[in-house]
């Protein structure tokens, strides 16, 4: 059975936003490696449009010898992207979800295979609310950004986390590996 992994970067102040962390060539090498590993990675639909930057990287290579082995990495991934507008998707790599969210992540779960990474606020949020999130990645980046997409908004009930091991990057992110912790 796999693993459901919830898996993003976020502000100290709990937001969201790719435009305000710090991507370093470390923290992209971390997640070139996670995707490397992963069986596949959810996105809602807008993560997923912003993720197709990294096909142009794939035509145009960098500079930069981690950016390009992100690139690799997230187009070698298999992608199930959850949409209620988007009728196609044309990465070769991804697929649009077939069911709703709760069956399809049921599905994947049940599967042998490597585990399963939910990269979208909005998937991270649903899932937490069916409580099928097995682990949370949370790479906090050390900036402040005063607004933005909060990544618990519209959880109302209390989820007690348990946490399981941090890492630490030279820029002074840190990501912090958590558990749900069932309370009896």
């Amino acid at each position: 059975m796999r693993k459901l992994i919830a898996a993003i970067n976020m502000t100290l102040d709990g937001f969201c936003d790719h435009t305000s962390g710090i991507p370093d060539k470390e923290i992209h090498q971390h997640y070139a490696d996670l995707l490397k590993n992963a069986g596949a990675a959810l996105y809602g639909r807008i993560t997923y449009q912003l993720m197709e930057f990294w096909r142009t990287v794939l035509e145009n290579p960098t500079d930069d010898k981690a950016m390009n082995d992100f690139a690799v990495a997230i187009d070698n991934t298999p992608k199930i992207v959850f949409s209620r507008t988007l009728e196609n998707v044309d990465w070769k790599s991804a697929k649009l979800a077939s069911q709703d969210l709760e069956k399809e992540v049921l599905e994947l779960k049940q599967q042998s295979g490597k585990d399963v990474f939910a990269c979208s606020p909005s998937l991270i949020v649903a899932l937490t609310k069916l409580n099928l999130i097995d682990e949370y990645q949370l790479c906090v980046h050390p900036v402040i950004a005063g607004s933005g997409l909060p990544l618990f908004k519209n959880i109302s009930e209390k989820i007690i986390l348990k946490l399981i091991k941090t890492r630490t990057f030279s820029s002074g992110a840190v990501i912090l590996y958590y558990e749900r912790q069932d309370i009896s």
